[in-house]
């Protein structure tokens, strides 16, 4: 049975849009995206945000043990009519108490984030 990595590099090549498209869209770069292919369990919302690029519905693609297994922290954004300012607030799925799984999504966070910066980075700056 092939993990979510695979899944989610079948569904890209069978959607006929461009590697380079995605990662673009994504603010990462070529490397992320192919380690992401390697991976057993991805983040909610990184295949949530790629099935949206590419048009396609991931929810049928993963069993629903494998969907339970996605390591992710919905997040339910508020706007503050007060201060003009929209507020990210975590919602901790149900049943996702085990700390190893917590830190994962996180450190999985902070790799996109630090990717996301870098690409912010070469944007602003350009390379050296």
């Amino acid at each position: 049975m092939p993990h979510q990595g695979e899944i989610l590099q079948e569904s890209i090549k069978n959607s006929g849009i461009s590697i380079t498209r995605i990662v673009e869209e994504l603010g990462i770069t070529r490397p992320t995206i192919y380690r992401k292919f390697k991976e057993e369990t991805l983040d909610y919302g990184f295949v949530k945000r790629i099935g949206e690029i590419i048009g396609h519905d991931f929810s049928n693609d993963f069993t629903s043990l494998q969907q339970t297994a996605l390591s992710f922290t919905p997040t339910a954004v508020t706007n503050n009519p007060i201060n003009n300012v929209t507020t990210r607030v975590n919602v901790l799925q149900q049943g996702e108490s085990d700390p190893i799984k917590q830190l994962m999504a996180l450190q999985t966070k902070y790799i996109a984030l630090l990717e996301a910066h870098n690409e912010l980075l070469m944007k602003v700056y350009g390379p050296k």
